[in-house]
């Protein structure tokens, strides 16, 4: 029995992998699919303080409190950073991780830092402009697009802004890694941190790579493919 622990990704929640718990669970696996604070089912909480110490901290202490180990531990999207972050505290009850079409952040980075700014403002000051609206998603069915798309919240401006610390390079831990990029949508002629990402993995041996060819929103998109992946991978 293999337990996952799934992070999702900015303005969105738990929800996002309703589609994906269900096989898992049937093929006898535990899941665990924590939701972010201030977003998602949690939005009533959000604030000015809420960054990306306080998402990391929602997936540690997940693991911590349930005291999970050996674990499968994926995020997706902006996830990447919240698992990456995550690793300084429960790095040692991870067996496999799995980045979903996400950031791989080095130490110091912030999705502002690797994006060039693009996704939130790099001071928040009360009283100011501190919630970044969602980015417009694709989705192949036009009725969960609706479904999702009135689930997606604002999300705190220094989730965007805060570095994240990563005390050794990923390829030194002792557990698997393995990347899966979204291939449905073109490459943009400047890569970006995804594909930056999709090319690290594709060509380490300490990688394992996988495509599933939909757009970004692999969970929503393809959940039963992404089950299968997930189940063989472990």
């Amino acid at each position: 029995m293999a337990i996952f622990v799934l992070v999702h990704g900015a303005w969105g929640g738990a929800h996002g992998f309703r589609k994906v718990r269900g096989p898992l669970r049937v093929a006898g696996h535990e899941v665990f699919t924590p939701s972010l604070t201030g977003i998602g089912e949690r939005a009533h909480l959000t604030s000015p303080q809420v960054c990306l110490t306080t998402h990391i901290s929602d997936v540690v202490n997940t693991v911590l409190y349930e005291d999970l180990r050996g674990i499968v531990l994926l995020g997706f999207s902006y996830g990447g950073f919240v698992v990456t972050g995550a690793l300084e505290h429960i790095g040692d009850r991870v067996d496999h991780l799995v980045y979903l079409d996400a950031f791989v952040p080095g130490d110091g980075d912030s999705v502002n830092s690797v994006t060039g700014g693009g996704t939130g403002r790099g001071v928040i000051e009360l009283g100011g402009d501190w919630l970044v609206a969602p980015i417009a998603r694709e989705f192949d069915d036009p009725a969960e697009a609706a479904w999702a798309s009135m689930r997606r919240t604002p999300q705190p401006a220094g989730c965007f802004s805060e570095p994240v610390r990563l005390l050794r390079p990923l390829e030194d831990y002792p557990f698997t890694r393995t990347y899966i990029k979204a291939t449905g949508e073109p490459r943009p002629e400047t890569g970006g941190p995804f594909w930056a990402a999709a090319d690290r993995a594709r060509h380490s041996p300490a990688w394992r790579y996988r495509e599933i060819a939909t757009s970004h929103m692999i969970a929503s998109n393809r959940p039963e493919e992404l089950a299968r992946l997930l189940l063989e991978l472990t």
